[in-house]
């Protein structure tokens, strides 16, 4: 199908989904995209600029904006959702009337719902049942992207259609889409990475160097992929773009909400205040509780993760978080070279000899 003959829908308003959108429509598509702002609507339609969250970025003229949910989405071949996790499934349901299952969804948010612990993929295959369900994630900040500042993503699917059809609309001379069938591991390598942003940015708050944010980094990594394989995901999907990619831009730039939030709490900030300097939706804030509620619940180690949730709900400070951090037990480098369990069996082995002695 050539993209001229294509409908593509966007629901969201917010920067990805705005930079998606003009992509779309860059490449030829018809685009139509979403959202409850009436006044941003306009904006878009009128200026071809989102205010609120790209303002310098010029939108494809041919993008057009909506409140209209049901206008939006039928007759789209491609369904992106790019909405925050706590609204994402009431959006899903008020657009699932006006869906057919031959059209292709694909969720561009990074995040868990808080009730089910489901992601957002899951969340479009419990409500809808359909076939075509993606997800794309990576090293993906919109404003770079609006800058057309050459970038990669990953589009990860067990349907072939949905991922070559992704790759045909969204590819263009600044933004590579690369395929993955690990759609579970290419999504919770995206919504993980969030934690270990905050953790980031608190660290360059606090001054500490280039020679933590590589260690914060890579067992941030090996923290991801211990609680992915343990989720049934595959541990090679995090040595791509979803994986150590995302992280690596998430941990070191000031553009990263998440690293933001994290920053502001290593000042001294209230996460509540944190939170509000930032306006937008930080998804590791709300994800980091989660994971870590599931992670004692599968007996999954994650000091990071956990030391974290202890200084945003416990009032434990960002330092002494980074103190204890060095203090805990010995582990190996690589686990899935040296498993963690054969260095404790070492280290007991050598205690019970020592006092026996």
């Amino acid at each position: 199908m050539a993209l001229e003959q294509i409908k593509v829908a966007v629901l969201g308003g917010g920067s990805f989904g705005t930079a998606l959108a003009s992509i779309a429509a860059d490449n030829g598509a018809r685009v139509s995209q979403w959202m409850r702002d009436s006044a941003l609507v306009d904006q878009i339609n009128e200026e071809h600029r989102n205010g609120r969250y790209l303002p310098d970025y010029a939108i494809n003229q041919a993008v057009t904006a909506t409140t209209d949910i049901r206008e939006a989405v039928e007759g789209a071949v491609l369904v992106l959702v790019a909405i925050p996790s706590s609204a994402f499934r009431q959006v899903v349901r008020q657009a699932k009337s006006w869906l057919l299952p031959s059209q292709i969804l694909v969720s561009t948010t990074k995040g868990i719902e808080q009730e089910s612990f489901l992601l957002m993929s899951q969340v479009l295959e419990e409500e809808t049942g359909f076939d075509h369900i993606g997800v794309i994630a990576g090293p993906n900040l919109a404003s770079e992207i609006a800058d057309k500042q050459l970038t990669a993503t990953v589009v990860a699917s067990q349907d072939p259609l949905t991922r070559t059809r992704v790759q045909k609309v969204l590819s263009c001379r600044y933004f590579r889409v690369y395929a993955s069938n690990d759609r579970h591991g290419v999504e919770l390598g995206g919504a993980l990475k969030n934690i270990y942003a905050i953790s980031a940015g608190m660290a360059a708050a606090l001054g500490m160097g280039e020679n933590t944010r590589s260690m914060l980094m890579t067992r941030a990594l090996a923290e991801m992929g211990r609680f992915a394989v343990a989720q049934g995901a595959n541990p090679m999907t995090f040595l791509g773009l979803a994986g150590v990619g995302d992280l690596i831009v998430t941990c070191s730039s000031k553009l990263s909400r998440n690293y933001r939030v994290g920053f502001a709490l290593g000042e001294g900030r209230s996460l509540e205040e944190a939170v509000e300097a930032l306006g937008q939706v930080a998804e590791g804030v709300n994800t980091v509780r989660l994971v870590c509620d599931k992670a004692r619940e599968m007996k999954v180690y994650m000091p990071l993760a956990e030391g974290l949730n202890r200084v945003l709900f416990e009032g434990v400070a960002p330092r002494e978080m980074a103190r204890t951090l060095m203090m805990g037990e010995h582990s190996s480098d690589v686990e899935f070279v040296l498993p963690r369990e054969d260095v404790h069996q070492a280290h007991e082995s050598e205690n019970g000899g020592s006092d026996g002695r």
